[in-house]
């Protein structure tokens, strides 16, 4: 990890805040300064761990720009990713909330630049700011229903539906290239699996399957969704 000054060095100059995105953008203008005096600008590189399962929290992450996973490690030392972040997302709050240790790692899967702001500008914020409080609670809420439905999918679903839902996940995650269809994401096949849920010689097998029913293009890690509809039939996803 390192300093990282091409992060805006003030929160009202960053995009999220300017595009009305930002968990921020509930603040009043002396809060927001606050803020900012108190950040930090960090750059993790591709692989390296922004917080370890276990260790106690000093602060949140929001994520200027880049991806990151957060997992947990399981039974028998397997590793299970249990989220997705990109661009301006939070991680690390939930600690902080439930005054506890980390429930789970955070790790770059690209190169990230990140503000990490004290434990201390947060508290302050829930205690004197109701509408950041709801935010966060809100953001809590959704972390819930995606625990949820992941538990219902792995007891449920088989698993060519899981692996499709998975590519789904990344899709909606991190979005596509600039040509339409690959999905922006350099997650291996393995990590796929692990989200899935499943082992890694299963994703391969069912992946290839996909390709052959002509769902997706597979080209090393990059995966292209050719047939959306019939990989979201595949997934068994109703809205």
């Amino acid at each position: 990890m390192t300093n990282n000054k091409n992060i805006p060095t003030s929160c009202p100059q960053c995009e999220h805040k300017i595009s009305g995105n930002s968990l921020f953008c509930c603040l009043n203008i002396d809060e927001i300064n606050e803020v900012s005096d108190s950040k930090r600008n960090m750059l993790f590189k591709k692989g390296q761990t922004i917080f370890n399962e276990g260790n106690h929290p000093h602060g949140i992450y929001c994520i200027h720009k880049g991806k990151v996973k957060i997992h947990k490690l399981g039974e028998e030392g397997k590793d299970q990713i249990v989220r997705l972040a990109k661009d301006n997302n939070f991680i690390g709050y939930r600690a902080i909330l439930g005054g506890d240790t980390y429930m789970a790692s955070a790790t770059a899967i690209e190169d990230t630049q990140v503000c990490f702001i004290p434990k201390e500008a947060i508290t302050n914020l829930i205690k004197s700011n109701s509408s950041f409080s709801f935010s966060l609670l809100g953001l809590l809420s959704d972390d819930l229903k995606r625990a949820e439905n992941k538990i219902t999918n792995m007891a449920q679903k088989h698993v060519r539906e899981r692996i499709a839902e998975a590519i789904l996940l990344l899709k909606e995650a991190y979005g596509f290239k600039e040509d339409g269809v690959s999905i922006d994401s350099s997650l291996t096949r393995k990590e796929l699996a692990n989200i899935a849920g499943t082992t890694t010689e299963t994703s391969i097998r069912i992946l290839s399957e996909f390709q052959k029913d002509k769902m997706v293009e597979l080209d090393g890690k990059n995966i292209k969704i050719t047939n959306l509809n019939s990989l979201i039939k595949t997934a068994n996803i109703f809205d």
